[in-house]
């Protein structure tokens, strides 16, 4: 096929050639200019092609009393010339739309992506900074947090209260053996596995694994329901661009469009109202979409307006070490009780020489360690959000309006001027024009229109399954009754509102507002990209964190959350 600029200057030049014909079937003495149309839109010659108008008996659609320069096999290429425009059509009126959606769904993506190794990097830098002695033996458990905090964002079957008690079962053997009852040499396997396993009845971080298993949920159900919701508005507009015609539409396009060349009629367009029917009925299934398109636009933007305070994912995460170290704390402070606790359940430690290995820390990057990038109101992820939403807003009625914006763009003649009427030449279209969607078409004097399209009443079920689950991660301006798993048994209703509790406030974390730049990744300040560089010395590998200005030994650590999550997944 030719791409798109070769055809419309071929198209010109053979409109221009034709100019030298009538704009009225009377009298039309040779088909020289309907030939070369013909063979340079359907690339090449085609055997039988008349020289001048004759009967036309065999012709299905293109029938006329009057000579004609077309024959049925000429008509049969004609049929599948007109499907094929029609198919290019609605792709390059869904092309802004289509990449609206993909290049956002692309972008959110790729910030949540930053955002989890930033927030990864943070927690690891606090137990480089104030936890050095168990920093080495940390870093697995809060890799293995992010990995699935990014695989649950981006799809996969994990269940965010599982990996957030993981994570503070495999904190409390650290904090026991490192702080609360320190020793020479380390606990046992075997014992730090009945601490680990004692955790959740010792409770020795008090509410915070569930306010962090609060906050989480409250936060990446929403994101991971507006990643897939995205991906399937990609997926709505892929399958309406390759739409599959009635054979009644193939009909009517190709009397609409090509068969005024048989006549001669090469520079013609169909009179709008004519142009309407077509379209309209050939559409009819298409635009019983668009309440549903609509639904689904509302509710993305109603979940993207929610999405604040403990709802915002990027507060949540950037905040996650701050209650990390509340946790530590916490436990460091009780440490008698809990040593006491520890000891009629396990009792007591019993340890194995080993030797502990720290972070080497050098002082001259200490004073980079922490130090966070200044907001930037027009750079966060929520902006970015209601930037989408705002364009995605002027889509609404996408669907609904298709048929008429083909042909008041590109294909109906203006108001005024002689047009195609399915038949001649007239001036002005004299049949009823019916409205948009199906139930419309029964009075369709130029499409029938019978029964319902199978496909789109599929899509139609798969817009109806995500709006509802976009309404049910909308927190309302109330509240939000939560609901996480049956495991931990948590079942709270939070405002909607912030509050210390919630920690997004000033509150005895020091939780602040930590933003993550959209347009700069990774802030200088930071050096963030230096954190996680591996290198090996002395036979082993270490972890160099140069923007906190410590070392600690490990494995590699590299974040390879999307080697394992390249697609978003379906929702069903």
């Amino acid at each position: 096929m030719m791409d798109a600029p070769t055809w419309r200057v071929g198209w010109r030049w053979l409109l221009l050639l034709a100019l030298v014909g009538s704009t009225r079937s009377e009298g039309v003495q040779s088909c020289e200019e309907v030939r070369k149309l013909f063979q340079w839109r359907l690339m090449g010659a085609v055997k039988g092609l008349p020289d001048s108008p004759r009967a036309g008996p065999d012709l299905q659609v293109c029938t006329s009393e009057k000579p004609t320069c077309c024959t049925r096999k000429m008509e049969e290429r004609y049929q599948t010339a007109a499907r094929q425009d029609m198919q290019q059509a609605l792709q390059t009126s869904s092309s802004t739309l289509k990449f609206l959606i993909s290049r956002n769904a692309a972008a959110f993506q790729e910030t949540l992506e930053t955002l989890i190794r930033q927030a990864e990097n943070y927690t690891s830098i606090l137990f480089c900074n104030t936890y050095r002695n168990m920093a080495l033996e940390a870093a697995a458990s809060v890799q293995e947090f992010f990995t699935d905090v990014g695989l649950y964002l981006f799809g996969a079957d994990v269940n965010p209260e599982e990996f957030v008690n993981r994570f503070f079962d495999s904190l409390f053997p650290l904090v026991y053996d490192h702080l609360i009852d320190p020793g020479v040499a380390e606990s046992s396997l075997e014992y730090s596995e009945c601490i680990r396993m004692a955790q959740r009845d010792i409770n020795p971080f008090g509410n915070i694994p569930k306010r962090v298993m609060g906050q989480m949920g409250r936060s990446l159900l929403p994101s991971r329901t507006f990643l897939q919701a995205l991906n399937l508005g990609i997926e709505v507009i892929n399958t309406t661009d390759h739409l599959h015609f009635s054979k009644e539409c193939s009909r009517a396009l190709l009397k609409m469009q090509y068969c005024p060349h048989c006549q001669g009629l090469m520079l013609s367009k169909p009179c709008m109202g004519y142009c309407l029917n077509v379209m309209r009925g050939c559409l009819a299934h298409m635009a019983e979409l668009n309440p549903h398109w609509h639904a689904y636009i509302r509710s993305l933007e109603e979940l993207s307006d929610a999405m604040h305070g403990t709802y915002d994912i990027e507060h949540v995460l950037l905040n996650f070490h701050l209650l990390v170290n509340d946790a530590v704390m916490q436990a460091h402070l009780d440490g008698p009780k809990l040593s006491e606790q520890v000891n009629k359940i396990c009792g007591r430690p019993i340890r194995t020489p080993t030797q502990s290995t720290r972070c080497s820390f050098d002082e001259s990057k200490e004073k980079h360690g922490m130090k966070i990038s200044a907001r930037n109101e027009e750079e966060t992820l929520a902006n970015r959000r209601k930037e989408f939403i705002n364009s995605l807003r002027l889509h609404r009625t996408f669907y609904g309006a298709l048929a008429d914006q083909l042909c008041v763009n590109d294909l109906a003649a203006a108001d005024g001027l002689p047009c195609w009427n399915g038949e001649d030449i007239v001036k002005s279209y004299t049949q009823r024009v019916v409205g948009n969607g199906l139930k419309a078409q029964s009075g369709n004097p130029e499409v029938k229109v019978k029964g319902t399209d199978p496909m789109i009443n599929q899509i139609i079920d798969k817009l109806n399954h995500v709006i509802q689950l976009l309404q049910g991660r909308s927190p309302k301006p109330d509240k939000w009754d939560f609901h996480m798993g049956s495991g931990g048994g948590i079942a709270e209703q939070v405002s909607g509102d912030c509050d210390d509790e919630d920690g997004c406030g000033a509150s005895g974390s020091g939780e602040v507002k930590r933003t993550l730049k959209v347009t700069d990744w990774m802030p200088d300040e930071m050096n963030l990209s230096d954190v996680k560089q591996i290198h090996q010395t002395d036979g082993h590998s270490t972890l160099d964190t140069t923007g906190s200005g410590c070392t600690i030994g490990t494995e590699s650590m590299t974040f390879t959350l999307m080697g394992a999550v390249m697609l978003l997944p379906t929702l069903w």
